[in-house]
C-alpha cells in the first residue's frame, strides 16, 4: 500500500484519493510485471466512462474509474453523485403514477473523482469571477487577473451501485444498450482512419514517420516521432498503441506541455516517470478508441522502479496523473478533430452540405454539452493549447 505522510489534522480528502489511486495503479502494475503480455485493460470490456447525462470523465479520472470498473466487475461505465440520486426523486409536476424512489444500496462505497476548478480574483479590486466568465476575456483582459488551480475531490457511485434498474428499468435498459461493446471483427486489417490522416497530412505537433526498421521513438533534438511500419506489428492495434505510447512523450516537449529535458537520460528516475506517463497515456487513449493495448516491451523495464516509487512517493502518483491527464487529453482532442471533420466530409460527399441548419444544430448542441455544468462533477479544461499545433 501507498503511504502519505499524515498531518496533524489527518489525511485530507485529496491525500486518501491519491493513496487509492496509488494502491490500484500498484495491483495493476504488479500484475503486469506476473505477465507483462497482459493488456492494461480486459480487451473490448468497457466504453469511456461518463456521468449518467452523458458527459465524458477527463484522463486522470477516466483512467481510474475504468479501472474501478474492472476491479468491481461493472459493465455499465456510467457513474452520478448522491445529489444526482436524489434528483431522480424530486416531484416533476406532471400528474400520474408516483415512480419508485431511486437510491444507493445499502453498504456500497463510493469512489472519489478529482476535478480543477479554478478562482479569479482581479489584481486590484480582490473581485472574483467566474472561470468561464474569464476564459471569454481577451488576453489584455485575462492580465489583469490572478489565476488559482485547485484539486477537488467529489465522490461518484457506479451505477450498479444503486436500484436504478429495478426504479427505472426502461433508462437502464437504454444505458446497456448504449454501452454494449461490439467486437471487432477482423483485427489484423483494422484501419483508424483519423490517425492514418494526421500521419498523412503532418497534423500532429511534430512530424511522425514510419520507417521500416526496428526501433519506435520520439526524438527531441529533432522533434520527431520514429515508429515502424505496420506491417512489422503483430496487428494493426499494436502499431497504433505504440504509436499512441511515442505521440505521448512527444507532448512533453519544451514547446508543448515542457514535461521532461533532454538531461533526462535513459535510466534516470525522471525518465521512468516517463514512461508511465506514456504507457498510461497511451493505454487510455486506446481504451478510448476501442483498441487494446499491452504495455510496451522497452517499459518492462520500469515495472520495479514505477512500483517503489509509487509506493513511497505521494507527489509522484500526483504529478503522474495529472501529466497523465493533460497530454492524453491534447492528443485526443486533435484525434477527436480530425475524426469530426472526415464524419463531415462524408456527409458532405452524400448530399448534405455542412453548413445545413440541422448540422449545425446539433454540432452546437454538442458544443453547448461540453460546457455546461453537469451533476457535481464538472471537469473544466485546464490545458493551455499551444499555438504551434498544426492544422
Amino acid at each position: 500500500m501507498a503511504r502519505y505522510h499524515k498531518n496533524s489534522s489527518g489525511p485530507s480528502s485529496e491525500d486518501k484519493a491519491l493513496e487509492l489511486f496509488a494502491d490500484m495503479i500498484i495491483e495493476k502494475i504488479e500484475g503486469l510485471q506476473q505477465d507483462w503480455n497482459k493488456p492494461w485493460f480486459t480487451q473490448g470490456a468497457l466504453r469511456w466512462p461518463k456521468n449518467l447525462t452523458g458527459r465524458e470523465y477527463n484522463g486522470m479520472n477516466a483512467l481510474m474509474l475504468m479501472m474501478h470498473c474492472e476491479k468491481n466487475g461493472y459493465t455499465i461505465p456510467r457513474f452520478c453523485t448522491f445529489d444526482c440520486i436524489q434528483r431522480f426523486n424530486k416531484p416533476d409536476g406532471k400528474e400520474g403514477e408516483e415512480l419508485p424512489r431511486v437510491s444507493v444500496r445499502k453498504g456500497e462505497q463510493s469512489f472519489p473523482v478529482m476535478l480543477t476548478t479554478f478562482t479569479c480574483i482581479d489584481k486590484e479590486t480582490k473581485e472574483k469571477i467566474k472561470y468561464d466568465d474569464y476564459k471569454r476575456l481577451t488576453d489584455e483582459e485575462k492580465a489583469h487577473y490572478n489565476v488559482y488551480p485547485k484539486l477537488q475531490v467529489f465522490r461518484v457511485f457506479n451505477v450498479a451501485q444503486t436500484n436504478l434498474q429495478e426504479a427505472r428499468p426502461k433508462l437502464w435498459e437504454k444505458l446497456e444498450q448504449e454501452e454494449t461493446v461490439t467486437a471487432r471483427e477482423n483485427q489484423d486489417s483494422f484501419k483508424f482512419e483519423p490517425v492514418d490522416k494526421i500521419i498523412a497530412d503532418n497534423l500532429w505537433i511534430c512530424p511522425i514517420k514510419p520507417q521500416y526498421q526496428d526501433n519506435a521513438y520520439f526524438s527531441i533534438s529533432k522533434n520527431e516521432i520514429v515508429v515502424p511500419e505496420m506491417r512489422q506489428f503483430k496487428n494493426s492495434e499494436a502499431f497504433y498503441g505504440t504509436l499512441f505510447h511515442e505521440m505521448i512523450h512527444s507532448t512533453g516537449a519544451k514547446d508543448q506541455l515542457d514535461r521532461f529535458s533532454p538531461s533526462h537520460g535513459f535510466g534516470s528516475s525522471e525518465y521512468a516517470r516517463e514512461e508511465l506517463v506514456a504507457e498510461l497515456g497511451s493505454a487510455l487513449t486506446s481504451q478510448r478508441y476501442g483498441m487494446t493495448k499491452n504495455i510496451k516491451e522497452d517499459s518492462c523495464a520500469y515495472l520495479k522502479s514505477w512500483l517503489t516509487q509509487l509506493k513511497e512517493s505521494p507527489q509522484f502518483i500526483k504529478t503522474t496523473l495529472l501529466d497523465v491527464k493533460k497530454a492524453t487529453s491534447m492528443l485526443t482532442q486533435v484525434v477527436d478533430k480530425v475524426s469530426l471533420e472526415l464524419e463531415e466530409s462524408r456527409t458532405s460527399n452524400v448530399g448534405q452540405r455542412n453548413d445545413s441548419p440541422i448540422v449545425e444544430e446539433l454540432s452546437n448542441e454538442g458544443i453547448q454539452k461540453d460546457v455546461e455544468e453537469v451533476d457535481e462533477t464538472h471537469e473544466t479544461e485546464d490545458i493551455e493549447r499551444r499555438s504551434s499545433m498544426r492544422r
